[in-house]
């Protein structure tokens, strides 16, 4: 760790977030004195970087024009950044996205976790309602 991110340590985001996954971001957005929220939605294509210069880019379709924007993990303007589906890559960058484009851009979903571990708890409940407990 170098002497920048030892002074900047508290001051770092975590970032818990892969490529792949389906995000809105909420940045905030000023425009003359007025400030607004501004949601940019897309998938996670690169990560690069660490500590204080961790930036994250993401790509959306938006008219049919691919937009692509890089943001600094630990930006003032990221109001809040929302996980709306983790997708299975077996890559560190999605860069071969930028060439597909309608069915043949999608990914495969991973399915969530948290379904499956209400389902367990339910079934050791059953179990040791079974049981007598």
């Amino acid at each position: 760790m170098n002497k920048l991110d030892e002074i900047m340590k508290d001051y770092i985001k975590e970032f818990k977030y892969r490529v792949g996954d389906r995000v809105d971001v909420y940045l905030k957005v000023t425009e003359g004195d007025a400030e607004r929220i501004q949601v940019f939605d897309g998938i996670i294509i690169a990560i690069r970087g660490s500590g204080v210069s961790k930036t994250f880019t993401i790509r959306k379709i938006s008219y049919g024009v691919g937009v692509e924007r890089t943001i600094p993990v630990n930006s003032p303007k990221i109001e809040k950044i929302v996980l709306i589906r983790s997708n299975k890559v077996r890559k560190a960058k999605l860069n071969y996205l930028r060439n597909l484009s309608g069915k043949a851009a999608r990914l495969t979903e991973i399915v969530n976790d948290m379904e499956d571990d209400d389902s367990n708890e339910e079934a050791v409940v059953n179990q040791e309602i079974n049981s007598g407990k």
